[in-house]
């Protein structure tokens, strides 16, 4: 299977299972998981086939690890990143002393000022190592990366939740919280 067909795939799964569902006809259950076989069934009669060995080299490929299968192998469930409402049923747990954030250098005044918000997400997402959030940013012009103060923050109350991909996710990062790199 080539990677182009690997990375039509994983995109359109975002699209689906992050943001729109309704728009193929699925609902997504708590924890935002759906029955692989349902989710199967909907891409078919919606114009875009996908063979369980391609949903399951998506899964296993994804450099981001953006989804995943419950133990059983017959649920699927994108790890984090929705705009819909869906509880994700993430347990709180204590965040590691600092974290990083990668953005284009277009948003960093807004940060300075603001903080870092969900915005249409459920999370601000939040990398364990600056190459990753180097990654993230440069998907939005040139990368800037901040630290992250996680430890304070998680001092003060804030709440922390790290995904099955091991994307660290909080509600807001306020400020006075943050450093630029």
């Amino acid at each position: 299977m080539s990677d182009t067909r690997l990375v039509q795939i994983s995109k359109y799964l975002s699209k689906y299972l992050r943001h729109t569902p309704d728009a193929i006809g699925i609902k997504l259950a708590p924890g935002g998981w759906i029955a692989v076989d349902e989710l199967l069934t909907a891409c078919a009669k919606n114009k875009f086939p996908i063979t369980g060995q391609e949903l399951e080299a998506v899964v296993e490929a994804s450099d981001k690890q953006r989804f995943s299968f419950d133990s059983t192998g017959t649920l699927i469930r994108a790890n984090q990143g929705h705009s819909v409402k869906v509880d994700l049923q993430l347990e709180p747990v204590t965040p590691p002393d600092q974290l990083y954030h990668g953005t284009g250098h277009k948003s960093v005044e807004s940060i300075l000022q603001t903080g870092l918000c969900k915005m249409s997400r459920h999370h601000v997402h939040l990398s364990k190592d600056i190459a990753t959030a180097q990654t993230v940013g440069a998907r939005h012009g040139k990368a800037v990366v901040f630290i992250v103060n996680t430890a304070a923050m998680h001092q003060a109350g804030h709440i922390f939740y790290c995904s099955a991909n091991g994307v660290w996710l909080v509600d807001r990062v306020p400020p006075e919280y943050l450093q630029r790199i």
